[in-house]
């Protein structure tokens, strides 16, 4: 059957809920973008590591011997469920984090002069590290987003890229709107101006198949805890870029030690073990819906990507067919539910109503949802939202969801705002 999910096979979301903790069910979650649950098997994996192999790795004696095959086997599949090699992911602290690291190990390759574009569309990770760089004489360059769309005018990159163009940093997907930028059409873009790209995918891979090959970026991050893993970030770069970027680690950490020398705080070491429980998850999701299972992880990833988009989306258009005909709701972003425009990820202002107090009241119903900026104050401030304490509510969605719990929400968001 592989090749193509049937386009009648359906995500078992019973089965996907029973991998995970029961206790997580007891509420409606719908803070998705915050953090995601993380599964039976992730929880697995770092007791095992903590109770079995808590030393100090790679030492010639069993513990420490077991403790770097877990670590090197968690780091070895990260990479293959995107379609990297091993030496071109790191594995830091968050994705913040990471970034800055990046952002200070290519400074050192610039001139003063260089030139960054960056965009208020940007979760502050991908914005703050570069927008920093202005202090040490590099240029920045806005890439401005429609006030009244929240979208990005792509035409408008090809005027902003100059000879001077360093790189380029954008979100796949805006972790306010939930809009999916065409990433691999960008980074062309970018590349014909001689620059690279750096993406911030922090909304998208909890939701969509993440190729950084076919999409040919230079630099990808995104955030493990928020597809079901541990709070750790990933950072992919291409090998060449990494073996340029001067290290942030310790004098003595070699420049050709791409994985390394770009997490200065050192490997977190059960964290990495207990990633093999991500895979193992996509595992058991794939054993239980496909008759020909694929061999390789990245292409088992694929097709179990497919079900979560097919899945998301019929949750989605639930949740934006209610908000596109509730007169006092505004959706910050695209109103569609197409499966390659949108996340379900949605973020509302509701005419009248303080977000903080929405948010509180459906809690009284055992719906999990929050309001704020959500650490992208730029592009709130940029499409007219003064208040940014109060910000928007954000309602997301994850695979594990199901129709009644998106019922559920609309029910309390209704006498939410009756009630205000």
């Amino acid at each position: 059957m592989f090749g193509r999910i049937k386009e009648e096979l359906k995500l078992n979301v019973s089965f996907c809920r029973d991998q995970f903790p029961s206790q997580c069910w007891d509420w409606a979650f719908f803070e998705n973008a915050g953090g995601s649950f993380v599964p039976n098997s992730v929880i697995k994996r770092m007791t095992e590591y903590m109770t079995e192999c808590q030393v100090q790795p790679g030492a010639p004696f069993p513990a420490a011997t077991l403790a770097q095959e877990r670590m090197d086997k968690g780091h070895q599949n990260m990479a293959e469920m995107i379609g990297a090699d091993v030496d071109e992911v790191v594995l830091g602290p968050s994705t913040s984090a990471n970034i800055d690291v990046l952002s200070r190990a290519l400074r050192l390759l610039w001139e003063e002069g260089d030139e960054v574009i960056v965009t208020d569309l940007n979760h502050e990770a991908n914005s703050g590290p570069w927008r920093r760089l202005e202090a040490t004489g590099i240029r920045i360059v806005e890439w401005p987003i429609n006030p009244e769309t929240a979208e990005l005018d792509v035409r408008l990159l090809d005027q902003l890229l100059t000879e001077k163009t360093r790189l380029v940093a954008l979100p796949h997907v805006s972790n306010i709107t939930g809009d999916i930028n065409d990433v691999k059409a960008i980074t062309a873009r970018v590349h014909e101006g001689g620059a690279m790209a750096c993406v911030d995918g922090v909304a998208f891979a909890p939701h969509r198949f993440v190729d950084v090959k076919d999409w040919d970026v230079d630099f990808y991050t995104y955030s493990l805890y928020k597809t079901y893993g541990p709070h750790i970030g990933l950072m992919y770069g291409k090998k060449k870029h990494l073996l340029n970027a001067k290290s942030q680690h310790h004098y003595f950490i070699p420049e050709t030690a791409t994985s390394y020398k770009m997490n200065p705080a050192g490997p977190q070491h059960e964290i990495i073990a207990s990633l093999s429980g991500i895979s193992d998850y996509i595992d058991a999701v794939a054993a239980e819906h496909l008759t020909d299972v694929p061999n390789d992880l990245f292409s088992r990833t694929k097709a179990v990507y497919e079900l979560f988009a097919r899945h998301e989306t019929e949750l989605a258009k639930i949740f934006i067919d209610w908000a596109n005909a509730h007169e006092k709701v505004q959706v910050i972003g695209r109103t569609t539910t197409e499966t390659d425009l949108r996340a379900p990820t949605f973020s509302i202002k509701v005419e009248g109503h303080s977000s903080e107090k929405i948010a509180n009241t459906v809690t009284v119903d055992k719906i999990a949802v929050r309001h704020g900026d959500f650490y992208a104050r730029r592009l709130v401030t940029s499409v007219g939202i003064d208040d940014f304490d109060d910000g928007v509510v954000r309602c997301s969605m994850a695979h594990y969801n199901t129709v009644a719990e998106v019922e559920r929400l609309i029910t309390a968001l209704d006498k939410a705002i009756a009630a205000n």
